[in-house]
């Protein structure tokens, strides 16, 4: 009986998905790309805000209105703090509280031939990461894509007042290096490009016995895993240290020039009510020196707008911050209270019409910082992974771009020119009949 899997949600999460399609396919079970043809669907969900739990219990209530006969099995971040919520649903067989691929396997195989199972026998442990190997190895490859993820590390230690994630995912916990170095050479064979994720990557090995930090296993992948490039996931500004910077730097692109750094906001005030660890000028600061040393630099950031008791004057801070500094995107979110999060309980809300209208103001704002990062691009080289079937790829400072129909390619990476059709760019390889390296 095939499964389909739907995911919600950051690289992470993607990542467990894939963990738990391998132990299913490992047990006997099929998967399709087709939701129409499934008898099973697992659904990986997302609480990063009010509206991503919204989300996942309307694809729910969809899957039950368009395919009455299908068994749903939910997991992930939201299932793990919303548990009663999603079993009272109709169409949902199963519950997980969190990603516990064997426990989700054991959910799905159960939901080919059993009658429903209760919650309380498939609640996955939260205070943990699942570490023991899936179906006898490790991931292997991320089915159909031409990136990989590689995730380093689960939960996080921080307590920023507005993230549920940190709930739902527990402590921070770490993965040996060699495991990882391990499942990095696995995923390698089949994807040119691997991506280092988590959900606080910069907080990687200081768990561990010895400590061991992001910039060393960095290090160790680059040594140990050649003929594939590496990028990272999002990482905090201040947990960028010199080595990692120098790599960044020196490396010719295994480690690529690209950092995604959540700011969440320009304004003291407002960062030490979200109960950030930095400073608008460490912030500021620490991305200048990046700047000036790492070139092409793709530079993303998440921001958080209308957080309690932003002002207008925090506001234009942080604007002005957004507007000094290369960003070439941004992730910006209108503030969505959590239920059991401090920013919950904050007076002074600010109007979500009003926090509507700052998030519209900055995305316009990195909008015009996108397209001025990409018109100056244009007539220098860059290395792309194709992606899929061919027709975009990805370079190596994050900007998605156009692969030529008449180009030869393959799962590898494009050298070539970037050039404008007027519109949009795409990549210009010296000979388009060489085939792209894998």
């Amino acid at each position: 009986m095939p499964v389909y899997y739907h995911t919600f949600g950051c690289k992470a999460n993607q990542y467990d998905t894939e963990r738990m399609r391998q132990e299913v396919e490992a047990r006997g079970g099929s998967t399709t790309r087709e939701r129409s043809d499934a008898d099973i669907v697992v659904v990986n969900t997302c609480t990063v805000t009010n509206q991503a739990d919204a989300d996942a219990r309307r694809f729910i209530r969809r899957i039950r209105r368009e395919q009455p006969d299908t068994k749903i099995v939910v997991a992930g971040c939201s299932a793990a703090l919303h548990e009663a919520a999603y079993a009272s649903m109709d169409g949902v067989e199963h519950v997980v509280r969190g990603h516990d691929p064997e426990v989700v396997a054991h959910g799905v195989l159960r939901g080919i031939s059993a009658p429903r199972l209760t919650t309380i026998e498939v609640r996955a442990p939260l205070d943990r990461m699942h570490h023991e190997p899936i179906g006898g190895d490790l991931l292997r490859t991320r089915a159909g894509a031409s990136r990989g993820w590689l995730k380093v590390q689960d939960g996080c230690d921080r307590k920023c007042s507005f993230c549920a994630t940190r709930l739902a995912r527990g402590a921070s916990r770490s993965r040996p290096p060699a495991e990882v170095v391990a499942e990095a050479r696995l995923l390698a064979e089949s994807h040119p490009e691997l991506v280092i994720t988590g959900i606080h990557i910069g907080h990687y090995g200081l768990d561990l016995d010895p400590g061991r930090t992001l910039s060393a296993l960095c290090a160790t992948l680059l040594d140990e895993v050649p003929d594939v490039r590496f990028r990272l996931g999002s990482v905090e500004a201040t947990e960028v240290d010199d080595r990692l910077l120098e790599l960044l730097g020196t490396s010719g692109s295994r480690l690529v020039p690209h950092l995604h750094m959540p700011l969440q906001s320009g304004a003291d005030p407002v960062l030490r009510s979200m109960r950030r660890w930095h400073t608008r000028e460490q912030y500021r600061a620490r991305a200048l020196e990046i700047a000036a040393r790492v070139s092409p630099l793709g530079l993303g950031a998440d921001v958080i707008t209308g957080f309690p008791g932003e002002r207008e004057s925090d506001h234009a801070e942080t604007r002005a911050l957004i507007e000094e500094l290369p960003f070439t995107y941004l992730h910006v979110f209108p503030f969505s209270p959590r239920n059991d999060t401090v920013a919950a309980t904050l007076l002074n809300p600010v109007p979500q019409r009003i926090a509507g209208e700052r998030a519209r103001e900055l995305r316009e704002l990195a909008h015009e910082k996108g397209a001025a990062h990409r018109s100056a691009r244009v007539g220098s080289s860059a290395e792309v992974v194709v992606e899929g079937a061919g027709g975009s790829g990805l370079t190596e400072d994050y900007l998605r771009v156009g692969v030529p129909a008449d180009v030869e390619h393959s799962r590898g990476l494009l050298h070539g020119t970037l050039r404008s059709d007027g519109t949009d760019l795409y990549i210009d390889p010296p000979h388009r009949s060489a085939p792209i390296h894998a």
